[in-house]
């Protein structure tokens, strides 16, 4: 409830914002020593969050489906990539971070790696992948590997920080009862790992849905909200509500994947607490 509240409230803290900004602000956007640093505030960039609403409520074309409904599905075609991507790249980043935790020569050899690959500019590495995968995958599975390659890594480095959590006197323990590594990895190290993954998880599946955005946008793989955001970018100077509808669909997309890893964080966390309360 108390998410919910917080979540409502920026909503509405946004929309007094951009209200706000839209009735006082310099329609030709205010300068400052010649660089503009806050946009333009005229009804072509900025229209009226209900000129956007009433635009959701049209049709998209003259005597075709309204918007809201090509915006719906845009975006669940997207999910369905994004989900692929996502449950691709946090299964690696946990690959990745067991095996740094057990081997340091692998962390050594392979964080910084794990680090520099995020450094590469996306734009310039999607059509890379669609041209390796163009002829053995279709597209989709291109922009699920191109999301993957988002998600991959704060699952990583967010479980590989978990898993190195555990004081050394719960280690040593773990020892003393003879218990083996991988005992130790499901007894100890995984459970105070939870409150470091989830997080990572929220940050991952927001990476995963840019990433498969930007991937729709760079293959030019149809039917998505990506995709959809260029069509109607097309149309700025003479609908610009209609460019705003495309990226509300986008962001929307966005808080239901992060809402959908903190469901599954409640019972997870939930039993952990219990473990730990039975254990003390």
């Amino acid at each position: 409830m108390r998410r919910a509240l917080a979540v409502l409230a920026g909503l509405v803290a946004f929309a007094l914002v951009w209200e706000g900004y839209k009735a006082v602000g310099n329609p030709e956007g205010t300068v400052l020593f010649g660089v503009r640093v806050l946009p333009r505030a005229d009804d072509l960039s900025m229209p009226h969050l209900w000129t956007i609403a009433e635009r959701l409520g049209a049709p998209e074309l003259a005597g075709g489906r309204p918007v809201w409904l090509v915006v719906l599905q845009a975006c669940l075609f997207t999910l369905g990539i994004t989900a692929v991507g996502f449950l691709a790249g946090a299964a690696v980043g946990l690959a990745l971070a067991v095996a740094m935790q057990r081997f340091r020569i692998v962390e050594r050899g392979l964080l910084p790696y794990v680090i520099l690959s995020q450094t590469v500019p996306l734009v310039a590495l999607a059509p890379l992948i669609a041209g390796w995968g163009g002829t053995i995958m279709p597209p989709w599975a291109t922009v699920s590997v191109i999301a993957a390659y988002l998600a991959f890594f704060p699952v990583a480095v967010g479980m590989l920080r978990g898993l190195q959590s555990p004081a050394a006197a719960g280690v040593e323990l773990m020892r003393s009862y003879a218990a083996g590594w991988w005992r130790t990895l499901a007894k100890l190290r995984f459970p105070a790992a939870l409150p470091y993954l989830f997080p990572a998880l929220r940050l991952a599946g927001a990476a995963a849905v840019v990433g498969a955005v930007v991937g729709e946008i760079s293959t030019g793989t149809r039917g998505g909200i990506g995709r959809l955001i260029i069509e109607y970018s097309r149309e700025a100077t003479s609908d610009p509500a209609k460019v705003y509808t495309a990226m509300l669909g986008a962001a929307l997309l966005g808080l239901l994947v992060a809402a959908a890893v903190s469901l599954l964080e409640v019972p997870l966390m939930r039993h952990r607490r219990h473990v730990e309360v039975v254990t003390l």
